[in-house]
């Protein structure tokens, strides 16, 4: 079983791909050549499949379960669910107070998703709670296969699944209508297509060598259409059309592509790697993120079409010219440039906002919802939901970065670097605006990064089970992944354990007063 614990990017074992050896027209290409742009075998796995269901079954029942429960709006509903059921009423947000358009700082695809929900089961808690449940299973889903992708285990992939599934912050945000959970989705798939570009270029490089072609002789690189980089492009931007917050990922992600493509070709070697078909790489970057604003455009279609949104005509309403197309693409920047001036100066007080420094560690969890009527069968009850991660897991999240760092460096594996690059980009920006501008924020704007978070632990989590070298006492490997495993299941089984603990304030339940206190356990900073 391949693990994390694998070393160096270019010498990462897998079985040959399909196709190669001794067939007609194929040329012998070097073993270790073929070693270096070696991927994962992409015959069928039943098994992986089956741990990919039975996970995601659990998955949808902790999701779907009472979602309807408790009634009406919590939190952030007020405004999301609101917006989406006038969406598909008039084709933009509505403000009733002034029966007109409504302003609103958020682009619109995460309400259109929500509304869909609503076209099936109306305006009720189910019809708009409905969309973020199915997005918060889906990504246990990709996690499972992209986990699947990169460590080539069906034991961690189970473990990264199982891991997401019993994290209360993420059940929280998947049973809630509010946006981040969408916006946490399309950045996962976004990611899990950069990898599956990654593999697409190192087979086409090994076709292509098999095929004749000679980096000594040839000087200009081989045309690979990067097709799952196109399809990056397209979820890239239905993040962005979610959050604006996407954006921050993009350099992050455009590097990690250049990177791979690059050590790609030195595998084939590509003499002068990084220059030889880097104007490619940037063209294709370039088209990717032209599919990602065309996408974002899109997402705009109902304030587009229509006479009354926000802003609409803010051109000719100020007595300026508005050219078709052009003139509303300039009241729509018009539109962006409010906006961004809210983001940038919202610095109001919120009893719930965190700073990022605190959000890894649990500091300020935000509470969704709170009563206490009822009868629990004592003489004081409490309900709350608590958007709250699984502590034991989350608690995790920082030795694991630590470990990641140091695994990326000292085995040179791009598996490492790639899971932190998506932990960076989702959180190293706002302590630059928190340092900055001193803006209102809130913990639930981790979730872009949490599933970079969940794969950092299960990287550290096969380097346990499969330690490489020997060890000062001598004994067998066996004995070594012996002790491993019953390390990692050990640390699985209390996530599983603090998870059903927490349970009740991750779904509201009606619990005693006592009960509720107790897990409490940083007291005023959780309440």
């Amino acid at each position: 079983m391949t693990t994390a614990a694998t070393a160096d990017t270019d010498l990462t074992p897998a079985d040959p791909p399909a196709g190669t050896g001794s067939s007609p027209g194929v040329r012998d290409v070097p073993e270790i050549v073929r070693r270096r742009l070696s991927t994962l075998d992409q015959r069928f796995n039943p098994y992986s499949w089956l741990i990919t269901l039975i996970i995601v079954v659990v998955a949808g029942i902790l999701r779907f379960a009472g979602l309807d429960k408790p009634k009406g709006y919590i939190f952030d509903e007020v405004y999301y669910p609101t917006d989406a059921w006038d969406m598909l009423q008039h084709g933009f947000e509505w403000d009733e107070k002034v029966n007109g358009a409504a302003y609103v700082v958020h682009p619109p695809l995460g309400k259109w998703l929500i509304a869909l929900g609503e076209t099936v089961y109306g305006n009720t808690e189910l019809g708009w709670r409905f969309s973020t449940a199915v997005a918060g299973t889906l990504m246990v889903l990709i996690l499972i296969r992209i986990a699947f992708r990169l460590f080539h285990s069906i034991v961690l992939a189970g473990i990264a699944g199982l891991l997401m599934t019993l994290d209360g912050f993420q059940l929280v945000l998947s049973r809630t209508s509010l946006l981040d959970i969408f916006i946490g989705l399309f950045i996962l798939m976004t990611f899990g297509a950069l990898v599956l570009d990654r593999d697409h270029y190192r087979r086409r490089w090994l076709r292509a060598l098999e095929r004749g072609y000679d980096p000594e002789k040839t000087p200009t690189v081989p045309l690979i259409v990067p097709w799952w980089l196109l399809v990056a492009g397209i979820t890239f931007g239905m993040a962005c059309s979610v959050k604006w917050s996407a954006v921050f990922f993009a350099p992050f992600f455009a590097a990690l592509v250049i990177v791979w493509r690059v050590q790609a070709r030195r595998s084939a070697g590509v003499r002068g790697p990084v220059l030889a078909g880097i104007l490619g790489d940037l063209g294709w970057l370039l088209l990717c993120f032209g599919l990602a604003i065309g996408v974002y455009l899109a997402s705009w279609t109902g304030w587009f079409v229509t006479d009354n949104g926000y802003f609409r005509h803010y051109r000719a309403d100020n007595g300026w010219s508005e050219p078709p197309v052009v003139g509303a693409l300039l009241n729509l920047a018009h539109y962006h440039s409010e906006a961004f001036n809210f983001h940038t100066g919202l610095t109001e007080k919120h009893t719930y906002q965190s700073w990022p420094w605190q959000w890894l560690l649990l500091g300020r969890p935000v509470a969704f919802y709170w009563s206490t009527a009822g009868n629990c069968g004592a003489p004081s009850c409490a309900a709350e939901i608590l958007l709250l991660g699984t502590p034991v897991l989350w608690w995790s999240f920082l030795p694991a970065l630590g470990a990641l760092a140091w695994f990326g460096i000292a085995r040179r594996d791009w598996r490492a670097y790639a899971i932190m690059t998506g932990a960076v980009a989702g959180l190293l920006p706002w302590f630059y605006f928190a340092v900055k501008d001193g803006r209102t924020m809130f913990a639930f704007y981790v979730m872009p990064a949490l599933p970079f978070l969940i794969l950092a632990v299960v990287y550290v989590l096969g380097a346990i089970m499969t330690p490489p070298g020997g060890m000062a006492t001598g004994a067998s490997r066996s004995d070594r992944q012996l002790i491993g495993a019953v390390a990692v299941s050990t640390y699985v089984v209390l996530v599983a354990l603090c998870f059903a603990y927490f349970y009740p304030v991750f779904v509201g339940t009606l619990l005693p007063y006592d009960d509720w206190s107790v897990r409490m356990w940083l007291g005023g900073r959780w309440i």
